[in-house]
């Protein structure tokens, strides 16, 4: 006999009558008609080939079969009201694992320097991060939940802004002292400079350059022979001297405060780039998936040299 959610209705059903001992109160603790539980222990007993109830104008009572039944059921069925109970406390509890996708940039410079804190908070917690560049299928991956640079893209996820960050250009001091000091965003065009070009994991090319002020937006088709694909790795490169980057500004304060790296147009750099978080359900997420949001949205996020967003939800 094949196992279906009919034949659970229909136990659950079975041991409300056996339990209240009528029809009439078995309805009402199951929310039916008295009609609806005949209905139902009729469908049950016609499945089993069985006669579980004798009925008469007075009295329902459980044949052989059913008292049978009922004892055989009876362990089941708390062992599953047991299992329940389990899962609605751990809806409720900080605990289990708990996985996150990543952006690498995100994971390296923001995230990792602030886990002590979070593992600290919630000693039940096992927390597995993966760093990858591209989002992905959140569900069919086995991800809780994802942190991701760039604009959303189109999923049935749950999204929600955290910040926006501005893009910066920038160079190391040996750069320049090699090179010279670009004066203005279109001196890059030209083979004078090298700018270290990054590629989109989206469409593979690498990202074009564009300088944003005052609402408005200068392209500039940057000479560059060196393409990356990785935003720590190109900060790296900068750092060496090998080419003028265009990193997000987030995390970036230590290497300017320092002087290791400079800022080459100050009066360009309007652009904006997002830092978004997802997860799958659309319902109350649980306490796990909570807490990281919260620890992201609070402790990271407000951490940053950036200004945090109003919460925003997209669907």
């Amino acid at each position: 006999m094949n196992f279906d959610g009919r034949l659970l209705s229909g136990v659950g059903t079975l041991m409300a009558v056996a339990e209240t001992g009528s029809f009439a109160r078995a309805a009402e603790v199951l929310g039916l008609t008295p009609s609806g539980v005949s209905r139902a222990i009729g469908r049950l007993e016609a499945r089993l080939d069985l006669r579980l109830f004798d009925r008469n104008p007075r009295a329902t009572s459980l044949t052989a079969a059913g008292r049978r039944l009922v004892a055989d059921l009876a362990p089941l069925v708390a062992a599953m009201e047991e299992a329940t109970r389990a899962a609605a406390g751990e809806a409720q509890a900080v605990q289990g694992r708990l996985r996150i996708n990543c952006d690498p940039w995100f994971a390296s410079l923001l995230l990792v320097p602030h886990l002590q804190a979070f593992l600290d908070a919630y000693p039940r917690l096992e927390l597995d991060v993966v760093v990858r560049d591209r989002l992905g299928d959140l569900v069919s991956d086995g991800f809780d939940a994802a942190v991701r640079f760039g604009e959303p893209e189109p999923s049935g996820l749950i999204t929600r802004k955290l910040l926006e960050t501005r893009i910066m250009t920038c160079a190391a001091p040996s750069y320049i002292a090699r090179y010279g000091r670009p004066a203005h965003p279109e001196d890059l065009g030209t083979p004078a400079h090298e700018c270290l070009l990054f590629r989109d994991p989206v469409t593979g090319r690498p990202f074009e350059w564009e300088f944003h002020r005052d609402g408005g937006i200068l392209p500039v088709k940057v000479h560059g022979r060196l393409i990356l694909d990785d935003a720590t790795t190109a900060v790296s490169a900068c750092l060496a001297g090998l080419g003028i980057a265009q990193p997000m500004m987030l995390g970036m304060g230590p290497l300017l405060d320092s002087g290791r790296l400079i800022e080459l147009f100050p009066d360009w750099n309007e652009e904006r780039f997002p830092l978004h978080v997802y997860h799958p359900s659309r319902h109350r997420p649980p306490a796990k998936v909570r807490a990281f949001l919260d620890f992201v949205s609070s402790t990271v996020v407000g951490d940053s040299l950036e200004v945090p967003l109003a919460a925003s939800v997209r669907r």
